[in-house]
């Protein structure tokens, strides 16, 4: 099936997004049969709305930042970059 971009209207604020023809093609994969009703801002608004950020202490370079979990005590947790870090190596 050949998809085109569609311009659709966010429920939440209102403004024209693109749905754009690869976004389809993931819906349809996906096995989602219905558009999206936000745009891409008011999603992840709406995402980080229920996530309670947690200050912490890295455990590799010991600076201080913030994480959208509560860990747990017998888990190490790392800032952004260390993690990345850690990811690539």
């Amino acid at each position: 099936m050949a998809y085109e971009d569609k311009t659709l209207v966010c429920k939440e604020c209102g403004a024209d997004f693109v749905f754009t023809a690869g976004e389809q093609e993931f819906y349809a994969e996906k096995g989602f049969t219905n558009e999206p009703a936000r745009c891409r801002d008011c999603r992840l608004k709406r995402k980080q709305r229920g996530r309670t950020m947690t200050e912490v202490v890295c455990a590799n370079c010991g600076a201080t930042t913030q994480v959208p979990f509560t860990p747990s005590q017998d888990r190490p947790v790392y800032c952004k970059e260390c993690y990345d870090a850690m990811k690539v190596s």
